[in-house]
């Protein structure tokens, strides 16, 4: 059975502007398993840019070329101490400090 999708009105979380979700966006967004918007586009085109700036990708899933799919470059790495087992360890993204990082073994065994 179809779901029936009505436009919903949506706050931006960065301007606090409201704007529409329509009905088609919100059956692409499930069908894709995407979660609902919380920024307007223009805010999400600001914060797009602002990280292509900064040379990450803030936590949007990574492109092909970000997953060293291919491409032969090095990729910068940053030093790290586990925050499950204190080893010394790198990973291929700057921590922002807010969240756990660990090394490579912890990291698998947490998947599991």
């Amino acid at each position: 059975m179809s779901q029936q999708y009505q436009d919903q009105q949506i706050t931006c979380s960065d301007c606090q502007n409201t704007f529409e979700f329509t009905a088609s966006e919100q059956a692409f967004f499930e069908e894709k398993g995407f979660t609902p918007p919380k920024r307007c586009k223009p805010c999400r085109q600001v914060r797009k840019d602002r990280q292509g700036a900064n040379g990450g990708n803030g936590g949007e899933r990574p492109t092909r070329q970000s997953r060293g799919g291919g491409g032969g470059g090095s990729r910068q790495l940053y030093d790290v101490v586990c925050s499950d087992c204190g080893a010394n360890a790198q990973v291929p993204f700057q921590p922002s400090g807010d969240r756990p990082v660990y090394c490579r073994d912890c990291f698998r065994g947490s998947r599991r």
